[in-house]
């Protein structure tokens, strides 16, 4: 790694950090409504809970609906829960649904209307935009791109996520290797996003959060070797370790979807542009590195020894205080 990007990377991952506890905290919310009767539609609403924050957001019903919900509620890995009947004075075509809070988060929410006569309307409401009117049929391809464009903010805003890609980074040793490593972390993550989409593997949010932590704590030491001109299996064949970890990231980018309870027929399609999503924005952060450290090369900015290492040391800080912070709960919730 060049001086130039060791100092974008150590700016941009401090900033990052500091504005952001990690990325399972940026799990879209989840609000279904399905017309049962005149007026009347059956409610299920799921709120993403068990991160670093906890995420205070809620649906608000349009003006004239009242909703009806039982005592036992069921639950649900990584989410709350609320089920019950919404009754309007009327067609819920042309009201609004607000999520409050929604602007004070990083989270999507996703909403789905499924109406009498068979129309299926889908929207995601952003921070910037927590308020839709209902009434429009959208179709596969709008609802595909906006599962494209919740896996790019996923992979954008899950700072976990672009740190392994970040410490392969700074230990691969040329382009040809990094290419190799980045392949081999994208197969591993789409295998096993595929195997959480059919339902052949599941793993609980906790402790898959922890390992997640462990694999970027584990790149610190690498890295550091590295520098001091040592070798491993890491550094000799980075690519093993990238695929290792990729099928742990896989099942963390499967639950940004998944254990929010999208209907079961359009899982398969709704993860697969998921994953188109993740990987644009893997690939967009990977070459906005490489140009960055292509044009400050021609600059030749110099930069000193501690400040040309500060990233790898942020990796090892950040991985050991995640696992730490996911650690801690984990172990006092089997005592």
């Amino acid at each position: 790694m060049k001086p130039a990007l060791v100092l974008f990377l150590a700016t941009w991952v401090l900033l990052l950090a500091g504005g952001s506890a990690g990325a399972h905290a940026t799990r879209p919310g989840f609000l279904e409504l399905r017309e049962i009767g005149p007026g009347a539609y059956s409610y299920l609403w799921k709120k993403p809970s068990g991160g670093e924050i906890e995420i205070a957001i809620a649906p608000v019903l349009p003006p004239g609906c009242t909703l009806t919900s039982g005592s036992n509620q069921p639950t649900a890995v990584g989410a709350v829960v609320l089920r019950g009947t919404l009754r309007c004075d009327g067609s819920l075509r042309g009201r609004t649904v607000e999520i409050a809070g929604l602007p004070s988060t990083i989270t999507d929410v996703i909403v789905r209307v499924h109406h009498a006569d068979g129309r299926l309307e889908s929207h995601v409401l952003k921070p910037n935009t927590p308020l839709v009117t209902l009434g429009a049929e959208t179709g596969r391809a709008q609802r595909y791109a906006s599962y494209f464009l919740l896996g790019f903010e996923h992979i954008l805003q899950g700072v976990d996520h672009l740190l392994l890609v970040l410490g392969l980074m700074l230990i691969v040793a040329d382009r040809w290797m990094l290419l190799k490593a980045v392949t081999a972390f994208t197969v591993a993550h789409s295998l096993t996003l595929a195997l959480a989409t059919f339902g052949y593997v599941s793993v609980p949010a906790a402790p898959l959060e922890a390992s997640i932590a462990l694999s970027i704590l584990f790149l610190g030491p690498e890295i550091v070797r590295r520098w001091r001109g040592q070798t491993s299996l890491t550094i000799r064949h980075p690519w093993i370790v990238a695929f290792a970890f990729g099928l742990l990231h896989g099942f963390g980018f499967a639950t940004g979807l998944a254990e929010i309870g999208l209907p079961r027929p359009e899982i398969p399609a709704a993860l697969l542009f998921f994953n188109f999503g993740v990987e644009g924005g893997q690939l967009l952060f990977i070459a906005a590195l490489i140009t960055l450290e292509c044009s400050f090369a021609k600059l030749r900015i110099s930069i000193s020894p501690a400040v040309r290492m500060l990233p790898g040391y942020l990796v090892g800080t950040l991985g050991a205080f995640w696992t730490f912070q996911r650690l801690v709960p984990l172990l006092f919730d089997t005592i």
